[in-house]
């Protein structure tokens, strides 16, 4: 189980990105939302920005709430899976979403839906899939 308060580092073409997984519960399951933040260490302007992945549940998709392995997110009914604690996962998902960010340059916390960047990862023939 991982620790949410914790930052971890990443280290892509000798940049280093610092990423986070928190974990948002409510009493409606479909207020719950897992969100994995990456954000540079150091920049050369000087300036931080932040690209969040946010899970939600929604239909044929599962987010961690207790009955899974915390940072884990579920894509129903083929059961593929992955766990936003793992680095690989990490760096997988990065490596999907990091276009967005020069799509909004002038967009300093960017939240994305993270779905699309979890089919992207799960359905690329190059990638590990996970299936329970």
């Amino acid at each position: 189980m991982g620790n949410e308060r914790r930052v971890r580092h990443l280290v892509v073409d000798e940049a280093v990105w610092c990423w986070t997984v928190r974990q948002r519960v409510k009493p409606d399951y479909a207020d719950c939302r897992l969100t994995l933040s990456l954000f540079p260490e150091v920049t050369a302007q000087g300036v931080r920005r932040r690209l969040a992945l946010v899970f939600a549940p929604g239909p044929d998709r599962i987010v961690s709430n207790s009955h899974f392995e915390a940072g884990t997110v579920v894509r129903l009914p083929d059961r593929a899976w992955l766990n936003l604690y793992e680095p690989g996962t990490v760096r997988r998902l990065f490596d999907a979403a990091a276009p967005a960010l020069g799509t909004q340059p002038s967009v300093q916390n960017l939240k994305v839906n993270g779905w699309p960047y979890f089919a992207e990862v799960v359905d690329c023939p190059n990638a590990a899939k996970s299936h329970f």
